[in-house]
């Protein structure tokens, strides 16, 4: 039997004095008194344990500001957007003028049910954050795939500063050299020239897995010429290009939001918008909680910093009967006319950058030597007669 049964029954039953009783069960009589009223005004229910809760909380969170936190989270999630208490905290301070603490709103969360337990999923405090110091220090690049509404499939190509603004993203029926090539010049003619380009191994970005054929490719030789330094991921290992994966589950999220794109037009115009969206209205937690273009915008900009640098290589081929041998450049493969006087001629092609010289290789002999025009595909023989002096 508890002692608050104990002492109403010493009261009320056997008639004793509040104060009598206080003493013999060393309680204080004013405690006695409460536990009295408490009887008379609820009867058994007085002996069940009471919460101890104030029954006011001056510096509780008010409601109207639960509830903005709440259809806050919603209304992000709903659009596919980060929805986290960052997010949320910066929404609240930018658009509503209101100041709430992070851990604050991550209760208020968890208190409503909206956050989803991940027991397994590594703690914030396990991650290490590493990112350029300057814009245009570093730009990581990827593409990724997304279907059309009837199933069609696009990849979309994406160039990212490792200071946190997305530079560009576009959709393309299928990402190739020439797309890569193209994407880089139109963003460096908006962003200017980086110091250097993180890729993974695809052949679109580097040739370096491909066994030393074809040489460089379009993508290798711009950021030769322009002196940028080229750095590509370990093989099996896409932690290296850990943003621009990140990035990718983002953009996905949002776009499974969206009406399905019915053709690439449509795709193109809601990554576009998305592109708005991320750059200017979404909050960067590694750079004080500021939006991305204002990371982006607040330092100074990186530049190259090596020399531009010509390619080089040596290339040993047969000539065929026609009298023709290939060249790959650029990811093109051309034809250098040599004469059917050549024909089966076992030769080396000395190359540097466009300039090429074609030797026989068992006699040395300077069969032609030319400028290549990456525009053709045949590279004829100069047929012409130098004039008579």
């Amino acid at each position: 039997m508890s002692k608050a049964r104990l002492v109403i029954t010493a009261v009320v039953l056997e008639g004793r004095q509040p104060a009598e009783v206080a003493r013999a069960y060393g309680v204080s009589p004013g405690w006695v008194s409460k536990l009295l009223a408490r009887y008379r005004a609820e009867g058994e229910a007085a002996f069940e344990p009471h919460s101890r809760r104030p029954h006011t909380s001056p510096g509780a969170t008010p409601q109207p500001v639960v509830d903005l936190i709440t259809r806050l989270r919603n209304d992000l999630t709903d659009k596919g957007l980060d929805a986290g208490p960052d997010t949320i905290a910066w929404h609240l301070s930018e658009h509503h003028e209101v100041s709430v603490a992070r851990a604050t709103i991550a209760r208020i969360l968890t208190r409503a049910g909206l956050v989803t337990a991940e027991p397994r999923k590594r703690p914030r405090s396990s991650l290490i954050r590493f990112a350029a110091e300057q814009p245009n220090q570093t730009w990581q690049s990827d593409f990724t795939h997304w279907p059309l509404a009837d199933g069609t499939d696009t990849e979309i190509l994406s160039f990212l500063d490792d200071h946190w603004a997305l530079l560009a993203c576009t959709a393309f029926p299928r990402v190739t050299g020439t797309a890569v090539l193209t994407t880089f010049r139109t963003t460096m003619a908006e962003y200017g020239v980086p110091a250097s380009v993180l890729t993974d191994n695809g052949m679109v970005f580097t040739t370096r897995f491909a066994g030393g054929r074809g040489g460089l490719n379009g993508f290798e030789r711009e950021l030769a010429r322009l002196g940028i330094q080229q750095k590509n991921s370990s093989p099996s290992h896409p932690q290296t290009c850990g943003k621009i994966e990140r990035f990718h589950t983002t953009l996905k999220r949002w776009l499974r939001k969206q009406p399905p794109a019915t053709t690439l037009t449509d795709l193109q115009a809601a990554i576009d918008q998305f592109r708005h969206e991320y750059n200017h209205h979404r909050p960067h937690t590694a750079h004080g909680r500021i939006t991305p273009a204002g990371a982006y915008a607040a330092r100074p900009k990186a530049a190259p910093t090596g020399d531009p640098r010509t390619h080089e290589r040596v290339r040993h081929d047969r000539v065929d009967e026609s009298g023709v041998v290939t060249l790959r450049h650029a990811g093109r493969l051309h034809h250098i006319g040599l004469g059917r006087a050549h024909a089966r001629t076992h030769v080396i092609l000395l190359v540097q950058d466009l300039n090429i010289r074609v030797i026989a290789a068992l006699t040395g002999e300077l069969i032609r030597e030319l400028t290549l025009d990456p525009t053709k595909d045949y590279q004829p023989q100069n047929t012409k007669k130098p004039p008579n002096p």
